[in-house]
């Protein structure tokens, strides 16, 4: 049997919250399904509830968004607005960095986070990387770094709330905060993100493949000496709002819409 994880929003008392599953493939079927994780606390919002997961070894990374209640995610008594790291059975590893720390909650990894609903395995440094929606302004990419804090929302990586007001004291960055290493300003409505690996395009060998749903394009994040450089854009205003992308073993690249008549679209060479 193989296990398959999935993320998603569940409801209580009118509530709700990001959580995870793990169950078995057994033919076409998902069965013995176990929730292995919920973020604390259920909040009413119906926003920003993240949420992506990675693999890397035994560890199980998950992004949980902050729900639209801002400075929460500098709140380490809880898991909103962070990314957490647990095993894949959902126990708590014991070398997160706060796990012996009374005024953090265990399984947290990383605070400071918005909305982030892109996550993906960087196969050059092995480091995840998530994408994050900043406010009006500010998506970007970044590392997930043990024990540090992107700022939010103390800082706005260069946006404004959308009634045109400052984020904290109006600083695109601050002294102790991790730096993103890729801002759009405006933001593109930041989607899924994949390192390309594969045969296909092999001009795009480890470059980060970005959706972005606000201006309904793919970008191929070019890299050079381990900077993101420049952009190209594919498919803009073609397929609508690319919600996620996927690469299969022979490189060749899955694309989704998040749009009420969507398809998935395949690129090949």
């Amino acid at each position: 049997d193989k296990f398959v994880w999935v993320t998603c929003s569940i409801e209580k008392n009118g509530k709700h919250t990001t959580a995870i599953y793990r169950a078995e493939l057994s033919e076409d079927s998902l069965i013995n399904e176990q929730l292995i994780y919920e973020a604390l606390p259920y909040i009413k919002s119906p926003y920003h509830f993240g949420s992506r997961l990675e693999i890397k070894g035994d560890y199980l990374y998950a992004s949980i968004g902050e729900r639209g209640e801002g400075m929460i995610a500098q709140d380490p008594t809880n898991s909103i607005g962070t990314i957490i790291r647990i095993h894949k059975n959902g126990d708590i590893p014991v070398d997160n960095p706060y796990v012996n720390n009374p005024d953090w909650l265990p399984e947290i990894y990383q605070i400071g986070l918005r909305n982030p609903q892109g996550m993906s395995l960087d196969p050059v440094s092995q480091e995840v990387y998530i994408s994050n929606h900043g406010p009006k302004g500010g998506d970007f990419i970044g590392p997930v770094k043990t024990g540090t804090n992107y700022g939010w929302k103390q800082i706005g990586w260069g946006g404004t709330n959308y009634s045109g007001t400052k984020v904290g004291n109006g600083n695109a960055w601050e002294p102790g905060f991790l730096k993103p290493e890729f801002i759009w300003v405006p933001s593109i409505g930041v989607g899924g993100i994949k390192f390309y690996q594969g045969d296909a395009f092999p001009e795009w060998q480890n470059s980060l493949l970005v959706g972005s749903l606000k201006y309904q394009y793919l970008s191929v994040l070019h890299r050079e000496n381990g900077q993101f450089t420049q952009e190209e854009l594919i498919f803009k205003d073609e397929i609508g709002r690319i919600r996620d992308v996927e690469i299969n073993s022979l490189g060749e690249i899955f694309l989704i819409a998040d749009e009420f008549d969507s398809s998935l679209y395949i690129l090949k060479p």
